[in-house]
């Protein structure tokens, strides 16, 4: 049900490192990470960038969105000096590079498919599409990124246009539609925030034949509590706490 890592670095390097930057997956291999989940949008010219916020301000010093700026133009920005000084000067990281880079280090990635609003399918299609042509060359589905979404419209996209992929449906708490929506989208694993699941939403989730990812999670023992209910996988901030052979 779950072929992949238990241990997940957050936008990489979580709390040590800007979110969602190559400073950050060199973070998280730093602390023995060999898995990463980050957040892709479209910029204005339809070419991805690794982003969480359609606006800027929060980790890019800048201000406008997303999808005013090309994609070149958003990679000049600087997404580290919100971090600190050391980190001054660390781009927005484009789609690709920064697939490269984890690709070239062996890092599994969860591509969290992150619409600019009322871009879901673009998103989803152009992201499975551009991953399609990175691994044309790599065989074992074990190896291959894993797309997950809370927009189901992106999903069905990057299915339709990579069936290869696995893809997770992301839920901030279960619904009482849950696995409706997950069989309709053909999905190997939920995702749901920890703070949302108990121990009877993970059994219903794991006898449902689902795999079972939990994020954010930084304190050790609700690591453990959940690992102990079944759950598959973990992503969080805290890979300077929670080591990556915490299972």
């Amino acid at each position: 049900m779950w072929p992949y890592p238990t241990m997940i670095a957050h936008r990489g390097g979580g709390t040590v490192a800007p979110e969602n930057t190559i400073a950050g997956l060199a973070a998280g291999l730093r602390h023995g990470y060999r898995a990463v989940e980050f957040d892709v949008m479209l910029a204005r010219d339809g070419q991805a960038v690794v982003l969480h916020d359609p606006d800027f301000g929060r980790t890019v010093r800048a201000s406008g969105s997303v999808t005013a700026l090309d994609a070149a133009e958003i990679a000049k920005l600087d997404a580290g000096s919100w971090f600190g000084d050391a980190f001054r000067g660390e781009p927005v990281p484009r789609f690709e590079p920064f697939v490269a880079y984890c690709q070239a280090h062996a890092l599994w990635m969860n591509v969290e498919l992150k619409p600019a609003p009322g871009h879901d399918e673009a998103t989803g299609r152009h992201v499975a599409e551009t991953l399609r042509q990175l691994f044309r060359n790599e065989g074992q589905s074990d190896q291959l990124p894993l797309l997950s979404s809370f927009s189901p419209a992106a999903l069905r996209a990057a299915r339709a246009a990579a069936p290869e992929f696995a893809r997770g449906i992301l839920f901030r708490e279960l619904p009482p539609d849950w696995e409706g929506q997950a069989r309709e989208l053909d999905v190997l694993a939920v995702h749901v925030h920890h703070a949302g699941l108990t121990a009877a939403h993970a059994r219903a989730v794991k006898a449902a034949g689902f795999g079972l990812f939990c994020y954010t999670v930084n304190a050790p023992e609700r690591a453990r509590t959940l690992l102990d209910w079944g759950v598959d996988a973990l992503c969080t901030d805290r890979i300077d706490l929670l080591r990556a052979d915490f299972n």
